[in-house]
């Protein structure tokens, strides 16, 4: 208290008035704690109310911190010619309080969950990003900084989806570069491509999928709906891998589905089935291949996790929204009258995004993966997409197929 008066700042509060012997201090950088002169020891927790505080803002103007022949810091008031031990900002003093991160839901948009983030030293990489929920997050990403790429089909589309984006802010760092998932000679030339750029990789998002395709096998002799959802996302890490890993920490975040519920891979006698997975044209349903290349988005982020975590790469699984009218059902005309009625009471492509866009920049998830989410929100998926031994039967079968079809590069 005397120190108090004699700096001029005697106006307590009740509460926070020390019991005798004690005494109040603050370390070099500001750090508040307490002495007691009694039992001759130091804490950093207020006697009577127990919390933690922290000086507030600089020094007051004259006011100047110095260290005396014994090397304690003092306090020189060069307004009034005075000299003291008394820190004081410790007047100001502010409770030091664990910030809680923000609960985010459904209802967020991307933008929302990037507020205030400077991500200028990122670079992301997301498939699909020329169109719905994939070009709301490469914008996004993109409004706050980040080095954006656009991994897609079509090249010309995706050229218009940059321009979009730079037309909103002239400094948005967005690049397009060609990658047909229905081929993996064309991921296998689009990593090539992406390591001559001697880029760094922050943040991967395998975004693209196709749903209510007709059957058609792609040139690889695949089902077209689990290559291009799954398989070439496969290759496409495969062949980043290294580049992830020399970027770390990074962050792998795979778009999947609540349809994953609804089918499973396994055959009679508990194996991952080829034949599920790319059936043929008399077996084949779009419906039941779309949920079921979803279930393997799931696996392959718990496994890609498994793997990849010990040299800093997470991978965790989301789920955009339901029924969101985006080009993905463009293939048939019910889904797209369905699609049509159901869109006033879905999400926007901005809340279709934040789930992504949490999973890739959240600071409470730095290291943590193998995680499936829903409105940025963590939830268990079904009880075959939590199977340890199917994720690694998946990814055993996917390197088999993509070591089947390793053709020489151009």
């Amino acid at each position: 208290m005397a120190a108090l008066k004699y700096a001029g700042m005697d106006d307590t509060d009740s509460e926070d008035e020390l019991p005798p012997g004690w005494e109040e201090r603050s370390t070099k950088d500001g750090w508040v704690y307490y002495a007691s002169h009694d039992e001759m020891k130091t804490q950093w927790e207020h006697p009577k109310t127990g919390k933690k505080k922290r000086c507030a803002g600089d020094l007051p103007y004259g006011w100047e911190q110095e260290t005396d022949e014994k090397g304690q810091v003092i306090y020189v008031d060069h307004i009034n010619k005075r000299t003291t031990y008394f820190d004081p900002r410790q007047a100001f003093t502010v409770e030091d309080v664990v910030v809680k991160p923000k609960r985010y839901d459904g209802n967020t948009a991307a933008l929302e969950i990037l507020q205030g983030r400077d991500l200028s030293d990122k670079v992301i990489l997301i498939t699909g990003g020329n169109s719905g929920i994939g070009f709301e997050t490469a914008r996004s990403f993109a409004l706050h900084g980040a080095h954006v790429i656009l991994a897609c089909r079509n090249l010309s589309r995706a050229i218009k989806a940059v321009s979009l984006i730079q037309q909103e802010w002239h400094k948005a760092r967005v690049e397009a570069m060609m990658c047909d998932l229905a081929s993996l000679r064309s991921v296998r030339e689009f990593a090539e491509s992406y390591k001559a750029k001697k880029l760094p990789l922050h943040i991967l998002v395998c975004n693209a999928a196709v749903c209510t395709q007709p059957w058609r096998l792609t040139e690889d002799g695949l089902e077209s709906t689990f290559q291009i959802c799954h398989l070439g996302h496969f290759l496409l890490v495969q062949c980043l891998q290294d580049v992830l890993r020399r970027s770390a920490p990074a962050r792998v975040v795979v778009v999947s589905s609540e349809s994953h519920r609804f089918t499973d891979l396994l055959d009679s006698c508990s194996k991952v089935d080829m034949a599920l997975l790319s059936p043929t044209k008399k077996e084949y349903w779009s419906m039941l291949a779309y949920n079921r290349a979803k279930l393997c988005n799931i696996l392959f982020s718990k496994e890609l996790h498994r793997r990849l975590s010990p040299h800093g790469v997470t991978s965790n699984a989301v789920h955009p929204g339901n029924m969101m009218y985006t080009s993905i059902h463009r293939s048939w005309w019910l889904m797209t009258f369905l699609f049509s009625l159901a869109r006033p009471f879905t999400k926007s492509m901005q809340q279709g995004a934040a789930t992504t866009v949490y999973c890739a920049v959240a600071p409470e998830l730095e290291g943590l993966g193998g995680m499936y989410f829903n409105n940025c929100f963590r939830c268990l998926p079904s009880i075959q997409a939590q199977d340890q031994s199917s994720a690694s039967s998946l990814w055993e079968l996917s390197e088999r197929l993509v070591a089947e079809r390793s053709y020489p590069l151009v």
